[in-house]
């Protein structure tokens, strides 16, 4: 009586992680949390785009508009996030970040 028991469990423990395993190939993005602070906001395009290419960000670029910090902290962090290969700690910035299952795109500003 134990075995069929046994094999359900290792059955549902496999389902388990092949759904997890799933999860995790998602497509995920770093985007600024709303509420952080704008100093925090300009920090993070600063350190972000000293490690990344951000000339998305410039005017007239797809990215440039709306030209506001939260917009333009968003960009900056998601590029650096999927260069550095969308670890979770490549989103952290100081508790600021938040990883998306979402595609933040807009417009004609394409998130990688």
């Amino acid at each position: 009586m134990a075995k069929p028991l046994t094999t359900l469990f290792l059955l549902l423990s496999l389902i388990s992680v092949g759904n997890l395993g799933l999860a995790n190939a998602q497509k995920t993005w770093c985007v600024a949390k709303p509420s952080s602070e704008q100093g925090t906001l300009l920090a993070n395009i600063e350190y972000a785009c000293s490690q990344v290419d951000c000339r998305i960000l410039q005017k007239g670029c797809p990215c440039s508009l709306p030209d506001n910090l939260i917009n333009h902290a968003s960009v900056a962090m998601n590029l650096y996030y999927q260069s550095k290969g969308r670890n979770h700690w490549n989103c952290h910035f100081g508790e600021s970040g938040l990883i998306v299952m979402t595609e933040p795109s807009y417009g004609s500003c394409i998130y990688p």
